[in-house]
């Protein structure tokens, strides 16, 4: 099976350039989240709102695939890694550039995070911490690990359910062609369907049986 028919390589492509996207506008959501309303994050401890942005990320992962009508299964398992990865690099940008510009300013002089804020140096700066929102004992760490394994787990079920239903409408299709593709039996105007069977002729030079006679 080719790459353009089972869409592997154009869906590999797409769900990528969908993964850094995703890991971009995530990356922005947590560097601005103190800019959100305080009603927003305070309900459920922000747990709601960082569920619904994993599941935006796998929609949007499992779309771009989907886009190119795929048929592969390999693209499930690279589908939830895509997701996954999103989040993870989403989460760990954002709050190394947030923490990075709260280490640089001095403490009563702290506020809001802004596009200013976006520098390589705040970055550095607040790496060592994020990469402890991982690193740290599961009992800390499980909300981040939860955001990871629904992003994984839904954009793998909606890629799945995307190339079962190409590759159902594929099969479809080519039963229909391989039907329009039989040519039918010729048949003369007015010839019937089956040829009437042929009646027993007398030979004149036969037997005859006297008893019938």
């Amino acid at each position: 099976m080719s790459h353009k028919r089972s869409g592997l390589l154009p869906g590999l492509l797409a769900g990528l350039l969908a993964g850094l996207v995703c890991a971009a506008g995530l990356g922005t959501a947590v560097l601005f989240q103190q800019s959100l309303p305080g009603a927003v994050m305070a309900f459920g401890g922000g747990l709601p709102v960082s569920l619904a942005l994993s599941l935006l990320i796998a929609v949007l992962v499992a779309l771009a695939i989907g886009a190119v009508r795929p048929r592969s299964l390999v693209l499930l398992p690279f589908a939830a890694l895509y997701a996954g990865g999103a989040v993870v690099a989403g989460q760990m940008a954002g709050s190394a550039v947030m923490i990075g510009a709260a280490l640089r300013a001095p403490a009563d002089e702290r506020a809001p995070a802004d596009l200013g804020d976006v520098t390589l140096a705040n970055f550095n700066g607040g790496l060592p911490d994020a990469l402890s929102l991982y690193s740290a004992p599961l009992s800390e760490t499980w909300a981040a690990w939860l955001y990871i394994a629904v992003a994984a787990l839904a954009a793998l079920v909606l890629v799945a359910l995307r190339v079962t239903r190409v590759r159902r409408a594929q099969r479809t299709e080519a039963a229909a062609e391989e039907e329009e593709s039989q040519e039918p039996e010729y048949r003369a105007p007015f010839e019937p369907a089956q040829q009437p069977s042929p009646k027993p002729t007398t030979d004149l030079f036969a037997p005859r049986n006297p008893a019938r006679d």
